[in-house]
């Protein structure tokens, strides 16, 4: 059997972070649906008060909702995403290390890193993680407890790393074009897309905002391409 090639991050990245509190009265699959179909193109499963047995199975849905359409990136679960058949994990600036994952998961996994500052995004680099999620940058519902740095961290951080990035926190339509002219090759939001009354419609309204932000010159600029 041929080794799996390792996904690629999307441009411009349009990350869907799961909540499923914040959907009561519909299956998180569903939702998770309707998400792609408005224009998510990268979903990362995070529900950690799930145990192991509930978090494959939801996993496995979603992976028949996003395959072909979507990357499905499992948090901090190495076992879960490769049992799942996901596309990568995501490990948050406290889980194990990036070497350590790797070791794990072997060559096929795409694997994110969250961080919140510049020495954790070069700490994440010099690990080997394939991208970064950077925040909390505006403040938001998702941790109201978190300080938000704003939108100097996302330069710092385009100038101290070569690895695509993700903006979260806070993250709306309004600021999309903000967030992508500081270097970002997308956004991950949660409330913006879970919290709203049309997911459809509010998944589209923030694909059509990074495409035009994408557009400008600015936005052209990627660091991970130097």
């Amino acid at each position: 059997m041929n080794p799996r090639a390792r996904p690629t991050l999307p441009y411009p990245a349009l990350c869907l972070v799961t909540d499923r509190r914040l959907c009561p009265g519909q299956p998180l699959p569903t939702v998770v649906e309707q998400a792609v179909r408005g224009g998510v193109n990268v979903v990362q499963l995070r529900e950690r008060d799930l145990p192991g047995g509930h978090l494959l199975a939801l996993a496995q849905e979603l992976r028949e909702v996003t395959r072909g359409r979507a990357l499905l990136l499992i948090n901090e679960r190495v076992d879960i995403a490769l049992a799942s058949e996901a596309d990568g994990v995501q490990l948050g600036e406290e889980a194990m290390p990036v070497r350590a994952a790797r070791s794990v998961a072997g060559d096929g996994l795409l694997l994110g890193r969250s961080v919140h500052s510049v020495e954790g995004a070069r700490m994440a680099e010099a690990q080997g993680a394939d991208f970064l999620i950077v925040g909390t940058i505006f403040p938001t519902r998702s941790k109201p407890q978190a300080r938000p740095a704003g939108l100097g961290l996302l330069a710092q951080v385009a100038r101290a790393v070569r690895l695509p990035f993700l903006a979260i926190g806070g993250i709306t339509k309004e600021v999309v074009g903000q967030a992508l002219a500081q270097g970002c090759a997308g956004i991950a939001v949660v409330s913006a897309i879970l919290a709203a009354s049309d997911v459809l419609r509010a998944a589209e309204e923030l694909k059509e905002a990074l495409a035009e932000a994408s557009r400008r010159p600015v936005a052209l600029e990627k660091p991970w391409s130097r």
